[in-house]
């Protein structure tokens, strides 16, 4: 069976009821109904997620993202972004080539990698849509507080991690979810366009799956290292 035979198949399989969004496993189970809303659980990668039916409209993504006040020059939100920025440039070259996928109206992670001597391209389905930058590669790509937005993980994950070129780093930030018995009260499940979850060991087994190296340096920041064309990691 050939490679594109198999994404085909495995796409496939996100269309079967019950099949996980994230890692494309068929073993899910009904988790937890709240709110109106339905949740299911991976029993392979431990992600949670809300049914398909229920995920929002484009429409009412857009107008709630409108109201985010995540500005590019606040103290507050840039000290919340160092949780990433921090480990990341730690490990990563001078002058590296960067993408911030998600960036959203006011790419402030960007702004502060650039300030570190870091090139930077954008994109956002809503905000920064020309998809020129995702015809390229990058030495790094970060996705911060945009996973848990995402409708089709599995086929974005995809994405993200082709956009990295061998030796690099996708890095990621969500916050993880620990504690079921918490889930139906915690407000990061309350924001209506939030609608998958990850624990660490689900971005682990992510990257595992794809013989990637995985860090997580803090809570809810993962750092996904691609091997090296010679096998090996930077």
């Amino acid at each position: 069976m050939t490679a594109g035979v198999v994404v085909r198949e495995s796409r496939v399989a996100i269309a079967v009821a019950g099949a996980c969004p994230v890692c494309r496993s068929p073993g899910s189970q009904p988790f937890l109904s709240v709110d109106g809303r339905d949740y299911r659980r991976c029993e392979t990668c431990a992600a949670r997620f809300l049914y398909r039916r229920q995920l929002p409209s484009r429409d009412a993504e857009y107008a709630h993202y409108l109201h985010h006040e995540n500005h590019p020059d606040d103290p507050g939100y840039r000290r919340f972004l160092t949780k990433l920025a921090v480990p990341l440039l730690a490990r990563l070259a001078p002058a590296s080539r960067g993408l911030d996928y998600g960036c959203g109206p006011g790419p402030a992670l960007a702004a502060m990698l650039r300030m570190a001597g870091h090139e930077m391209a954008f994109y956002d389905p809503f905000f920064r849509p020309d998809p020129k930058p995702l015809e390229v590669t990058y030495d790094f790509v970060t996705c911060t507080e945009t996973a848990e937005h995402f409708h089709r993980p599995a086929e974005e994950f995809d994405r993200l991690m082709a956009l990295v070129r061998p030796g690099g780093w996708l890095a990621i930030m969500t916050c993880f979810q620990t504690d079921d018995a918490r889930f139906q009260d915690w407000h990061y499940r309350k924001d209506p366009t939030h609608v998958v979850f990850y624990r660490e060991e689900t971005l682990r087994h992510l990257a595992a799956a794809r013989g990637w190296h995985c860090e997580v340096p803090v809570k809810d920041v993962a750092l996904m290292q691609r091997p090296s064309d010679h096998g090996g990691m930077k």
